[in-house]
C-alpha cells in the first residue's frame, strides 16, 4: 500500500490481488492528477483464465466488503480487464498486453508517481 495510505478500499483491493497471486502489482496515487479515482492499481495474471478469475474474485470481495457492485469490463477475452471500484480503478493484464499498453509510464507522471505495492 502507498506510504501513509489508510484507504480501506485500496487495502481490500491489494489484499485480494495478493490472495489470488496477481503479479507485478503497482499502485499509482491519482490524488491531484485525475478525478477518475483516488488510486489506480495495475497487475498481471499469468493467463487470460487467471486474469478473469482475479477480476471476478475481486468484485465478489468488494461486494462482501460493503463496497457495492464493481463494474467489470473486458471479461470475455480477459486480455485486459478493468474493475471500477469507485475510488480505486484496477487494470488486470496478461503480461504481453500489459507491456504493449504500458499504463505505468502513461500514468506514473515521471517522479515518484508509481510505487510497487
Amino acid at each position: 500500500m502507498p506510504a501513509g495510505s489508510d484507504d480501506p478500499l485500496l487495502a481490500l483491493v491489494l489484499q485480494s490481488l495478493d490472495d489470488d497471486q496477481a503479479q507485478e502489482v503497482v499502485t499509482i496515487d491519482l490524488d491531484g492528477k485525475s478525478s477518475i479515482a483516488d488510486y489506480m492499481v495495475i497487475a498481471s495474471g499469468r493467463s487470460s483464465r487467471q486474469v478473469a478469475a482475479i477480476a471476478q474474485k475481486l468484485a465478489e470481495r468488494l461486494k462482501h466488503g460493503g463496497h457495492g457492485h464493481a463494474r467489470i469490463e473486458g471479461l470475455p477475452a480477459a486480455d485486459w480487464v478493468l474493475v471500477d471500484a469507485g475510488g480505486v480503478v484496477v487494470h488486470l493484464f496478461r503480461p504481453e498486453v500489459r507491456t504493449f499498453y504500458n499504463l505505468e509510464r502513461m500514468w506514473g507522471f515521471g517522479e515518484g508517481g508509481a510505487g510497487v505495492a
